[in-house]
This record gives structure tokens, sequence and C-alpha cells, in this order.
């Protein structure tokens, strides 16, 4: 822990957006049980619920093209002021739905805000690199895999309570006024930088990164990698355990909550366990870990407290593997493509988390037990650990 510490000290900079990103974190992962356990107290379908966990997602995927071309284009601070903007009016608006005529309007608000949450998320790792030393980048990829754990087990274990206690439009409430802390915080920083300089129009811009991409083809191959990280999307996961196997044991938002939690302590964990052993040749063992891991918690879902312990499992990888990849990114893109790299980055990742959301409810719907889609998502992770191995011994990243 010392030598996070130590980084943030040695960037200023880096710590205040920091301390927004474990405000703004913590809001979106507060009002997430109490969206959830609204859907299920409305007894959404599976493919409802699907959709919903897509929502956090998809909105990534479909503004890639454009939010990659307008970080290089614009100023920084602006721009993430008016995404979390957007955040609080849409998190407003949760507040108006009372009843299941009105589920569609809590998806069209859910993809609004996730859409603002990925672009200010992108804004931000395009902008790490730019203020920050090459030497701590892994370290201060890892400290934002931490905030966002920590964020994501602290916003599920106490919404859940607050849901539990004191209902859904509470928690809605609450979270609003924690993205207005968030905005006046970020307003009071000094974010003195400037676009990175390129003014061309979108189009010319994606032409030029193309021919970057046919001229370093690592990249694509990290980001593919990367990727892997969108086969852990598991709300739709644990809405459907909740309303399915544990609902007869605890209520539905203390039983989202609490496993999300004990997960959500585990990716928190991994980078400190992890962070200081990891090199590129061992980075293979992270990906097979993960798919161990995900198969162990399948076959402990029946037990509620066992499959707390296999989530805690589920967990303990997945920021690892998310944070060496984004650094390996990272360090081999140039400073005039980071906006178009992280966005596409981004992408393919979200991407490969909505097609899991839908994937889960989907195929549960059409009969396929949650044990058996989840420990086709743990088997996966093999594909991608050999897929690294190959790509590894082919661009020789020992070196990066």
């Amino acid at each position: 822990m010392k030598r996070y510490f130590h980084t943030l000290k040695a960037e200023p900079l880096v710590s205040r957006l920091s301390i927004i990103q474990l405000v703004s974190y913590f809001a979106a992962w507060f009002s997430h049980v109490a969206v959830f356990t609204l859907l299920v107290k409305m007894d959404a379908s599976s493919i409802v619920i699907a959709i919903a966990a897509s929502m956090q997602f998809l909105p990534g995927v479909l503004l890639a093209p454009y939010s990659g071309a307008l970080i290089d284009y614009l100023r920084p601070k602006p721009l993430m002021l008016i995404l979390l903007a957007i955040e609080i009016v849409s998190t407003a608006m949760f507040l108006t739905i009372d009843n299941q005529s009105e589920v569609w309007l809590l998806l069209v608000l859910l993809f609004i805000r996730m859409g603002a949450a990925s672009f200010y998320f992108t804004v931000e790792m395009a902008l790490l690199p730019r203020i920050a030393k090459p030497s701590n980048l892994q370290n201060i990829n890892e400290i934002h895999s931490l905030i966002w754990s920590f964020s994501y087990t602290s916003g599920m274990a106490i919404s859940g309570l607050v849901v539990y206690y004191l209902g859904v439009y509470t928690a809605f409430a609450i979270d609003v006024a924690i993205f207005i802390f968030a905005f006046i915080f970020l307003l009071k920083t000094d974010i003195a930088l400037g676009a990175v300089g390129v003014k061309k129009k979108i189009v010319s811009m994606w032409i030029e990164a193309a021919g970057y991409f046919k001229e370093n083809s690592k990249i694509i191959h990290l980001m593919l990698i990367h990727a892997a990280v969108g086969l852990t999307a598991y709300d739709a996961l644990v809405a459907l355990l909740a309303k399915e196997i544990y609902a007869k044991e605890i209520s539905i938002a203390l039983a989202i909550g609490f496993i999300n939690a004990i997960r959500a302590l585990a990716l928190m964990l991994g980078p400190i366990i992890f962070g200081t052993w990891l090199n590129p040749k061992r980075f293979v063992w992270m990906l097979m870990l993960q798919g161990v891991a995900i198969i162990v918690w399948a076959l402990l879902f029946e037990n509620y407290y066992l499959s707390l312990f296999g989530s805690f499992l589920a967990g303990l990888f997945s920021t690892v593997i998310w944070s060496y990849s984004y650094t390996l990114l990272q360090k081999n893109t140039k400073q005039e493509f980071y906006g178009r790299m992280v966005a596409l980055n981004d992408m393919l990742f979200l991407f490969t988390a909505t097609a899991t959301s839908w994937y889960i409810g989907t195929s549960h719907d059409m009969g396929l037990s949650l044990e058996t889609l989840t420990f086709i998502l743990g088997s996966l992770f093999f594909v991608f650990g050999f897929y690294y191995t190959w790509v590894r011994k082919n661009f020789l990243w020992d070196k990066s």
C-alpha cells in the first residue's frame, strides 16, 4: 500500500481526480441495488433484467466512435463537468418511476446515465497518461481499480441496507446529493490542460487511427485481451440468483448488495496481493485463475453463504486483469491517439460486458441453468489465457 500513497503524493492532480472517482463511483453503485431491487419488485422478466444490466454497458459501445474523437478535440474539464451534470439529472429522474408501465423510462434513464458515466471514465483514462509520469501509470491504474472496487463494495453494502430499511426512493435521493458533491469538487479542481491539439473532422481522425492500427497491430491484441474482463459483468446473474434462489433466505436488496459487496472486496484486494508480483510472463495465470474462480462460484450457487465465498473468489483476479492490460495499452499508445485508442478499448470491453448481460438473460430464459451458463463464462477465460500466451510469444511484451 505504501507505493500507492507515494504515487498519490507525487501526483497531486491525480489525487484530486481520485477523490472525485471515489465519490462518483460510490454514487453509481449506491443506486445500482435500488434499480435492480425495483425491477425485481415489479416482477420484471429475465430478459428485462438482462436489458437493464446491458444498459450499463451498451451506451459506451455506441458512443465510442464519437467520444474518442471528442476527447482528443475538446478540453477535458468542461467535458467532465457536463457529463457529471447529465448523471445528476438522470439519477434524479429515477424518483419519478413508480409502476411497472414505466420500466421503459427506467431503461432509457439508465442508458443516458451510464452513457455519461462511460464517457466520463474514458475522458479520465485518456487524461491520466497526460498528467502522470509513465513510471507511475501502473500504480495509478491499480489505485483506480482499488477506488472502483472500494466504491463498489461500500456502495453495494450500504445501499442494500438503505434500500432494505428506508426504501428505493430514499436511495435515489441520496444518490443525487452524492453526485452533486462530486460536481462541486471537480468544479474547484484546476485541470490546466487544453485539448490534445488534434483539429480534424471525426471521420478524418478515425481514418488516421485506422492507419495507426495498421502500423501497431499489437494494440488490437491488447484491447481484445482487456475485453475479457467484460465476461465478469455479473449484474443480471446476481439479480436472478437473488430472485430465484436467495429470496427465500434473505431480502432481495440485501442478497444483491452483499453478494456484490463481497465480490467487490475481493476486487479491491486483488491488486494489493498480486500487483508487485505481476509481469507479462505471469499475467496468463491471472486469466486462468479467473476462469477457475468463476467455475467454483457456479458450483456453490445453491447455498447462499457458500455463494458469498464463491463471489469473493470470482472477484479476486478481475481488477488485476483490468489494470494490468490497461497499463500495457497506455504504454504502447502515442499521446495524440490516447482518446481514440482508449475509447476503442472501452468499446470492446463494454461490448463484451453487454453481450455477457444479454447472454445471461436470454440463455436462462431459454432454459439454461444459472450454474451452466456461469460455467461457460468461466471456461472462456481459459481461451483468453491461451490467446494471451500466443500473442506474448509473437509480440514480446516482456520488453514493454
